[in-house]
């Protein structure tokens, strides 16, 4: 399987907070091979890639496997659904969308309402989610049979390559980060390491990163990499906080980020002549880095990110040679920081 239909396929599977088994279901399937799978308490899932030696050293890869969408709250009298976002939407894009409801009888299309122009007064206020109905065709009797509060709710787009080395898809954050994980995973399996070796594939990042903070407790490394995605430079974006399309993974340095292992990635980017970019936040990170950071007695972590553009919406554009760059650095970072018997 190429980068390119690795990231496509798990960008194609659902796996919208709280809802993440399809997911998780084909990672496991990448992962496998790799070694022991499991689903921690939280839907997590954890590959033990290699066992953690006497000197207790156990390195982590964690990227989150969630994605923003919407939840149905309730079904009213005209068989409308009324839903709540999940995660952070771009609510520019809700009039009129295409979207899939996914239920335990099967998906069901439907759209989203919207007022004709002719008959909207005022064009230029976006709806909240909350105000907001999703027609799916169906009298609310059909629709209650079918549709139940906390069916999730995903917008219709398809996972695609594009040109130039470009994938666009409605999940590349952060399934992207997940292909960089699983393609790092894949490279250090085979290599003798003085370290235990971990993925995490963790659930419930875009909505408080509960998933990260206890699988990190369940595992306990002492260092973790996490892969996440980033701002990428497009029309309208300031470019100072954005990082570019093609130029590599972004290294991130941030308070609860450890400086040490930030500078040695940096290090090793140089030596091994794999371009990278930094990202300097004066704050928390915004990433799971900021729950794996405090979890136990405290984990050293790093955070390195794939630049995207069109965070958020199901469009999202990643460059695959910034994933393919990004496994390269983390497992040459593993390699020179932990290489050699046990």
């Amino acid at each position: 399987m190429t980068t390119t239909e690795q990231i496509l396929t798990l960008a194609g599977a659902l796996g919208v907070s709280g809802g993440e088994d399809g997911a998780v279901e084909a990672a496991r399937r990448m992962l496998a091979p790799l070694g022991a799978c499991e689903r921690a308490p939280l839907g997590s899932l954890l590959c033990r890639i290699k066992p953690v030696p006497a000197s207790g050293e156990h390195v982590m890869l964690t990227a989150h496997i969630d994605s923003v969408g919407m939840i149905v709250t309730y079904i009213d009298d005209d068989g409308f659904l009324r839903v709540s976002n999940v995660g952070g939407i771009d609510r520019a894009l809700l009039l009129a969308a295409q979207v899939t409801v996914h239920t335990a009888k099967g998906d069901l299309p439907g759209v989203v309402c919207t007022v004709p122009p002719h008959l909207n007064s005022d064009d230029t206020r976006l709806p909240k989610i909350e105000d907001i109905s999703i027609d799916v065709g169906l009298s609310a009797g059909k629709a209650r049979e079918k549709i139940a509060p906390g069916d999730r709710v995903t917008f219709c787009c398809e996972a695609r390559e594009l040109m130039n080395g470009r994938v666009s898809a409605r999940a590349a954050d952060d399934r992207a980060g997940c292909a960089a994980v699983i393609l790092a995973a894949q490279k250090l399996a085979e290599q003798e390491l003085s370290c235990g070796l971990t993925v995490a594939l963790t659930t419930l990042e875009e909505v408080g990163g509960q998933g990260a903070a206890t699988a990190a407790n369940i595992l306990s490394p002492t260092h973790a990499i996490a892969v996440d995605v980033s701002f990428g430079h497009a029309p309208d974006c300031p470019r100072a906080k954005c990082g570019e399309m093609g130029g590599g993974p972004m290294v991130g340095v941030a308070p609860v980020i450890d400086n040490g292992m930030s500078s040695r990635l940096r290090e090793v980017a140089v030596r091994e002549k794999i371009p990278f970019q930094v990202e300097v936040m004066g704050g928390n990170t915004g990433t799971d880095v900021d729950g794996i950071a405090v979890s136990g007695a405290g984990v050293r972590c790093a955070l390195v990110s794939i630049p995207q553009r069109y965070m958020h919406t199901p469009v999202e554009i990643v460059h695959v040679s910034d994933v393919e760059a990004t496994a390269e650095l983390i497992a040459a970072y593993v390699a020179d920081a932990f290489g050699g018997a046990r």
